[in-house]
């Protein structure tokens, strides 16, 4: 009885020393799935605090799974991958959240598109929490392509995972 009583106290220290966002010098990596319309895949991002409530980080997404288009082709490497350059405004503190809990809104610049993205991390430990993120693009590069391969990166997208403090 006396390690079981043992386990629960250091298990909730832990959970009372969770941080979600620590500011400046915060190194946070996530990595998830990805589920969009016509495909889903993996998400990997990694956020640098460079303020209080100020974070710029990288993304990536690689479609595992993608529909075929009307003549049954499947889209290309090229069609299933993006790479973005983000900023955040880590807002947990500002919400008086508590300090195991933060949400970021950001704008994001990739290879596809100029988005924004609004995201909930929520900690269980000092070092793992979970994740969920909405996108979308605000303004597509190339506006005058169709294809079904070049809208899969240019649209809504929810992605929801596993956060690390690095």
């Amino acid at each position: 009885m006396k390690k079981i009583a043992t386990l629960l106290l250091l298990l909730s220290v832990c959970l009372l020393n969770a941080q979600a966002f620590k500011g400046n010098g915060d190194v946070k990596g996530q990595i998830g799935t990805t589920i969009q319309n016509g495909g889903t895949g993996i998400f990997v991002s990694t956020d640098f605090g460079i303020g209080e409530n100020m974070s710029l980080g990288l993304t990536t997404n690689y479609l595992l799974s993608a529909s075929k288009d009307a003549l049954g082709n499947l889209p290309e490497f090229g069609d299933r991958i993006d790479l973005k350059a983000r900023f955040n405004a880590n807002l947990g503190s500002v919400l008086q959240l508590e300090s195991n809990m933060d949400i970021y809104p950001g704008l994001d610049l990739g290879l596809k598109n100029f988005g924004a993205h609004l995201g909930f991390r929520y900690f269980f430990t000092d070092g793992f929490g979970l994740f969920g993120e909405a996108g979308v693009p605000i303004a597509k590069y190339d506006t005058n392509k169709t294809s079904f391969g070049h809208n899969l990166n240019n649209q809504f997208t929810f992605n929801i995972g596993a956060s690390f403090n690095l």
